[in-house]
């Protein structure tokens, strides 16, 4: 990182740029991330297309859970078949449950990831007119160990997010 910045100020150096002619900026990315109402208007589209699968995954628990109540309640007094039978219900349940959870997962994941994906495209939209608008000719985001409240221009990228439309 330190060679990075002492290469990024010799080369200002070298192409005769003054320091104080330079607009330099900051974004935090994830404070950005965190309040911009594109992300909570895709975390309810999240909620809303994975609920009734999530649901459903609840209900195949609490019916396992119920048979394996019955197996324990009522094992001393089944027959062997009905027993074995029991069981193999319970296995072959337990089995479709985990396959079910793990496709939910996956789809969660890769649903999850798309609109982040839009979410990220539009942050950097956001920021990029920023720069330009306000004529910046650096603006940084992540590894940013320090910078000042002069530099940051984070609420100005929430703000313009607030006012584009989804």
């Amino acid at each position: 990182m330190k060679t990075k910045i002492a290469l990024f100020v010799g080369l200002l150096l070298t192409a005769n740029v003054s320091f104080a002619d330079l607009k330099i900026g900051f974004v935090n990315i994830p404070a950005v991330l965190e309040k911009a109402p594109q992300a909570e208007k895709a975390k309810k589209r999240l909620e809303q297309e994975f609920s009734p699968r999530d649901k459903q995954l609840v209900a195949q628990q609490k019916e396992i859970q119920n048979l394996e109540e019955k197996m324990a309640r009522d094992a001393s007094v089944m027959g062997e078949s009905e027993r074995r039978n029991l069981e193999k219900d319970i296995l072959n349940k337990k089995r479709d449950a985990k396959r079910a959870q793990q496709e939910f997962s996956e789809d969660f994941n890769i649903r999850r990831n798309d609109e982040l994906g839009k979410l990220q495209r539009r942050i950097v939209e956001a920021i990029r007119e920023i720069a330009k608008d306000q004529n910046f000719d650096l603006l940084l985001t992540d590894g940013v160990i320090y910078a000042s409240e002069q530099i940051d221009v984070t609420t100005q990228v929430q703000e313009k997010l607030s006012r584009l439309p989804d």
